[in-house]
Formats: structure tokens, sequence, C-alpha cells
């Protein structure tokens, strides 16, 4: 028989952060959704039954999987997306609480991150990994053939990735309200392959099935200029401002990956950024034999901007490749600044109460532009002079 454990409103687990926003407890009494969060007040069952009903509705809704298109590699999607319906509810539970308690958050910035396997991690963090072995005994599989299935997130190629994805693992455990963000690579670095003893590098296609551990955010969407000029103009006030001309745009589009803490509630969040086009494409152009060419120029350009989340470390042996790899660079910690400064807006803080609420930590040289890109928005876009940006700044951020 299954037992729903009720879910905590305080996240009295999580040691951090202010008892209430400033004093002023969050009323969601008057919330229109009031019922539908109401659906929230239980935990999913942990016991073996729940967990094979649990795999079985994904392998049939989530996996559109019947007698006659079935394969092994279904029975991996379904566990894992089950296993994150509950690392879910953990993610959900720890980023309200950290939104009401408006607690300090730490950022760490990364242009790597080497997580592993998702599917084993989660199970020993959430403690289930005997009824996930019974419940999978059911399917005629075990844990060790699902891992076979799901390949590591092409994210890092080295110590560096391995580095921040520990630090991610640690504050998660250790109860620390803190997000991490990067890059969403969609081919990594490359595949080894060994052929008549010699090393094949070949592109590692490791969301060519999907990736079932992130969630994409299309609502969390940023423009992220590049090249063009920069004009001073003075405001109605009277103000010096700089404004940024003729840039060419690409968009920045967020995914997250829940970080599960081991044996606890707080699950932080990995931001991954993807890069797509401002504009997606040229319908007059495409229908049109005269002006044929503004669709493949177009495409393109599309193709242009797309690239730069394509592969971890393009080749800097020429320019053409250094420029990638700056592009890289400013893309990932442009997007992440903007995402931060946002998150702050919405608490309705001054400025100067910036570094009371955020601490952003660079992981070597890579990110460091995201110190200059912090104060172009504090002076250009939220008007503050250079003194005060700077102390802001200066105060917030931190390399190792």
């Amino acid at each position: 028989m299954s037992t729903s454990i009720r879910r905590t409103v305080s996240m009295s687990k999580l040691k951090t952060g202010r008892s209430s926003a400033d004093g002023v407890p969050i009323n969601y009494n008057d919330d229109k959704f009031k019922k539908l969060w109401d659906t929230y007040s239980f935990y999913l069952a942990k016991d073996v039954e729940t967990i094979k009903r649990q795999i079985t509705n994904h392998i049939e809704y989530t996996m559109a999987c019947n007698r006659v298109d079935f394969r092994p590699y279904a029975i991996y999607a379904a566990a894992a997306h089950s296993l994150r319906d509950r690392v879910l509810e953990f993610w959900n539970d720890t980023q309200q609480y950290f939104t009401d308690v408006q607690t300090k958050r730490v950022y760490y910035m990364s242009i790597e991150y080497l997580i592993g396997r998702s599917l084993v991690n989660s199970i020993s963090n959430l403690g289930l990994d005997d009824n996930y072995k019974d419940a999978l005994k059911f399917f005629g599989s075990s844990i060790e053939e699902l891992y076979e299935y799901e390949d590591d997130a092409a994210l890092g190629s080295g110590g560096l990735g391995r580095l921040a994805a520990c630090y991610l693992d640690s504050l998660a455990t250790l109860n620390y309200p803190a997000w991490g963000y990067g890059i969403r690579y969609q081919y990594g670095m490359f595949k080894q392959k060994i052929v008549d003893g010699y090393q094949i590098e070949m592109p590692e296609y490791w969301l060519e099935a999907g990736n079932p551990w992130e969630v994409m955010r299309a609502d969390v969407k940023y423009e992220i200029k590049f090249g063009g000029h920069v004009i001073v103009v003075r405001d109605v006030k009277g103000k010096l401002k700089h404004v940024w001309m003729n840039s060419e745009a690409v968009n920045a589009i967020a995914f997250d990956v829940p970080v599960p803490g081991y044996k606890t509630v707080n699950t932080l969040n990995l931001r991954l950024w993807s890069s797509q086009p401002t504009t997606e494409f040229d319908f007059a152009g495409f229908n049109s034999d005269e002006n044929s060419h503004m669709y493949w120029d177009a495409l393109a350009e599309q193709q242009k901007q797309e690239q730069i989340c394509k592969v971890l470390y393009p080749k800097n042996d020429n320019e053409k490749g250094q420029a990638l790899r700056l592009q890289q660079e400013y893309f990932f910690s442009s997007a992440t600044i903007m995402d931060i400064v946002r998150r702050f807006k919405k608490m309705k803080k001054p400025f100067d109460e910036f570094p009371e609420y955020t601490a952003i930590q660079l992981n070597d040289t890579h990110p460091v532009i995201g110190a200059l890109e912090l104060l172009r928005i504090l002076i250009d876009i939220e008007g503050l002079d250079f003194s005060n940006a700077f102390d802001i700044v200066n105060k917030t951020v931190s390399y190792t």
C-alpha cells in the first residue's frame, strides 16, 4: 500500500536564509490558483508499487510505447522521468523557499560541468536504491542495465568541469542556496573511437535521444548583442548615456537541470544556455523566386548564431576560432548576469543591497568577462554611476 508524505511548507530542513521575507509571510490564500497549489500537498510515495506504476505510466504516456514498437531504452527513459518527477518536487519546494525568504544566493559560473550520469546520482541521493532495484525486476531489468543507456552529459572535458559539478553537489548536500550557470553544448568535445589501434575523433551526439533530466524554459530568454558601436547621448535629465547601436543579436534560451543534494530536500539548479536566432524563418524570401537569396542568407545567419553552443572549446589556432570562443564566453556571461539581475529586481530592493543577496563565483578565466558585463548593465541599463556600480561589482564577484 502506498503512503504519501505531506510536503513541507517552511522547508524546515534548510537552515539558511531569513525566516520570512523581511518578516512578512507570503499569503497564498488569495492566489486564484490556490486549488492547484493545494494538490502539491503530498510527495509521491516511495514504495515499490508506486514506482512500478510511475514507470509504466511513463512508458505509455511519455514514451508512447506499445508492444509493437517497444524497446528496452524506453524502460530507462521512463525510470529517468519517474525519478525526475521526484527530484522536481524537491526542486520546486526549494526554489519557492529561496524566493519566499529572500535569502542570499551563490551563483557559480563555469564554462564546463562534468555532472556524470544523472540516473545514478538521483537514485542514490534520494535514497531509493533498493526500491528501484525491486521495481525494475518487475520489468525484467536492473539498475545496472539502465546505466548503459544514459550518455554522460557532454558539458565538460576534465578537472575544471568535475570541480564545478562537485561544488554544486556539495552546495546542495550542505543546504546552501545556490545556482550553477553554464552552456548547453550540442556536441560537447568529441567521442573517442579506436580503429586499428588509432584514436578516431567523432562528434558526441549526447542529445540524440533527448535529455530526460532537463527542463526547457522557453519563457526565459535574453537577447545577446555582438559587434556594432556605442554612441553617447544625453537623456531628458541631461545625464550622459551610452547606447549600443547596429549590433548583431542572438537569443539565449534557458534549460534547467535539477541538482539534488544527498538525502536532503535541498535541490539546486544548473541553468544552461542554448543559442537560437532572434528570427527563425524568412517566409517571404522562401516563397520569392526574385528574393530567394534572402532566404539562404537568413539560413546562413541562423547557422552562424546556433554554432555558438555547438561544441566545447572550438579550435583557437586561427582568428575565426578565437572569435567563436570569445562569443561563447560573452554569450554565456551576459545571459547569466541578466538572469541574476532580473531575479534581484523582482525583490524590489535598491541596487545598493545587491551584494547582500548575491554572490557570484567565477570558475577560471572563461567567465571573467561577466564582471565587466555586470558593470555595463548597472551603468548603461540600470543608470547607476560608475563609482557605485564598481563598488557593487567589487563586493559581489569572486574568482578562483
